[in-house]
């Protein structure tokens, strides 16, 4: 989300936005005369603004069922997105104490753009709102874009945003870098959607591990383990997607997949509870079996992850956690491969693009 600051030094409102590459910085506005307080009321409101207005980019109602049923959480993300149109009004002419008390809405987008409103009635000058009108839809435009693929601009600060949802442009455009380069570059992380460039990793990856497993003899699914013992590496993720990949699912649902998870976390829920009952009955049935100490069942518990990705940046955990799957890939071809590292890692890229071309009809 964009943040706002009041720079006192100047009097200054400004926008704060990430690109992946640090953030950017700037001014929204100089401020009539004003108090301390109004300011940065103002800068906290509409940094409240912006959040719930990004919210309907990192929860579209695309990945929670058919909004077109009454009251189902698909719904409310569809109306809270529709709640856009709304916002003007409210920065216009914003609900104001009466006698009577405060009309709240219920929709984050909608009531925090009053309270934004509330502010600039306070402050009492035209031509700020206007600036702020504009502002806003700056934001809601930035939004728009993002949605559509357009990560440029403002549109920016979605690299570093986890979305159940992807762009097939932005998944063709990650398709295209790890062709370049199949061991990633810098530009996946801070060019594109990193849910959509998880689902090109992880399409590169079953090629990598195709790759490295037959020249290994390995079962594909155990590459990323086997190299393992070569060099630490993230082993959890990138196996289970590849165990998911041989069994048939496709690298959006998966991707998909364990983001939801991992964001139905961040906000405290349990998806999918049973399963983690028996994941955890797993783990005390190894433990039973094995008749091990009560200090190594505890740590054996204490490692246990409800979300398999942090629940804080899943996206972006995910893209680091494939990307370390395809250079242990490289790890395991090239300890079974004979000559020059540089030599072996040239041909390694040659045959994984070659694996990648013969099932590329498997991104989606």
């Amino acid at each position: 989300m964009t943040r706002y600051a009041f720079d006192a030094d100047r009097n200054a409102l400004v926008a704060i936005w990430a690109t992946g590459r640090g953030d950017l910085v700037e001014t929204v506005a100089v401020l009539p005369p004003v108090n301390l307080d109004q300011a940065t009321s103002l800068a906290s409101n509409l940094t409240t603004l912006s959040r719930f207005h990004w919210r309907t980019y990192t929860h579209p109602a695309s990945a929670a069922g058919d909004p077109d049923v009454p009251n189902s959480e698909a719904w409310r993300r569809a109306e809270e997105r529709r709640n856009f149109k709304e916002v003007e009004a409210g920065l216009r002419a914003p609900n104001l104490p009466t006698d009577q008390g405060l009309v709240v809405s219920y929709s984050g987008v909608v009531e925090s753009a009053h309270r934004v409103g509330r502010c600039l009635h306070g402050i009492d000058a035209d031509a700020l709102t206007e600036t702020i009108v504009a502002e806003v839809r700056r934001e809601q435009s930035a939004i728009e874009n993002a949605e559509l693929g357009d990560l440029s601009g403002r549109s920016r600060q979605a690299v570093e945003m986890s979305r159940p949802d992807v762009s097939p442009a932005q998944v063709q455009a990650a398709d295209e870098l790890l062709r370049a380069d199949p061991l990633g570059s810098l530009e996946l992380f801070t060019e594109l959607d990193p849910a959509s460039a998880s689902v090109a990793a992880a399409h590169w990856l079953y090629a990598a591990a195709e790759v490295a497993g037959e020249l290994a003899e390995v079962p594909t699914a155990e590459v990323v383990v086997e190299a393992d013992d070569i060099e630490a590496l993230q082993v959890d993720t990138p196996t289970l997607i590849l165990e998911r990949l041989v069994a048939g699912e496709t690298p959006t649902d998966i991707v998909v997949d364990l983001i939801a998870e991992a964001m139905a976390v961040s906000e405290g829920h349990v998806p999918a509870p049973w399963a983690v009952v028996a994941r955890v009955a797993e783990i005390e049935e190894q433990a039973r079996k094995y008749d091990v100490d009560s200090a190594t069942r505890a740590a054996l518990l204490a490692e246990f992850r409800i979300s398999r990705l942090d629940p804080v940046r899943p996206a972006l955990d995910l893209l680091e956690d494939l990307l370390d799957g395809i250079r242990g890939c490289l790890l395991l071809y090239t300890a079974h491969s004979a000559g020059d590292d540089a030599d072996i890692e040239d041909q390694f890229a040659i045959d994984v693009r070659a694996e990648a071309d013969a099932n590329s009809d498997q991104l989606f």
